[in-house]
């Protein structure tokens, strides 16, 4: 298995600062945060930190939530549609035309005041995380997941 951590208490609110500071939402405290060595993050039930799983073989544990990179959070699309139904700010909303773009994996010019890593949404379905740079929306989605 993957070299997974559980975060102590410190880098936790490290995490939540980041949600908090990009996105202007809070994630619930009723998951245990794990990191991989490449800066993946990784939600679980709290209740799994009970289970000895050191006699069993295990290829990954919880769900992707995003990554940390740059000291700034990218969110994978579960991640986005976890906190984007509260989100507060860095919230694009794409049009139709735009939103099967962003499915088909281009990057494309946008009209948006917005910077960094920003919730992608068509209507009300969150579709993951992209990053705006020079008015140029930046796409993340993994090639398997693309239309």
């Amino acid at each position: 298995m993957e070299n997974l951590r559980i975060l102590n208490s410190k880098e936790k609110k490290n995490i939540y600062m980041l949600i908090n500071e990009q996105f202007g939402c809070d994630l619930d405290e009723e998951y245990e945060i794990f990191m991989n060595s490449r800066n993946r993050i990784f939600l679980l039930n709290k209740d799994f930190v009970k289970i000895d799983i050191s006699q069993l073989r295990v290829n990954s544990l919880g769900l992707y939530f995003g990554e940390i990179y740059n000291n700034e959070l990218r969110l994978s699309i579960e991640g986005s549609q976890l906190i984007g139904k509260t989100a507060k700010k860095n919230v694009l909303d794409l049009e139709d035309e735009q939103a099967a773009k962003w499915m088909k994996g281009e990057d494309f010019e946008i009209d948006s005041d917005l910077k960094g890593f920003v919730l992608v949404k068509n209507n009300s379905i969150f579709l993951g995380c992209g990053k705006i740079s020079n008015k140029k929306l930046y796409n993340y989605v993994p090639k398997e997941r693309r239309v």
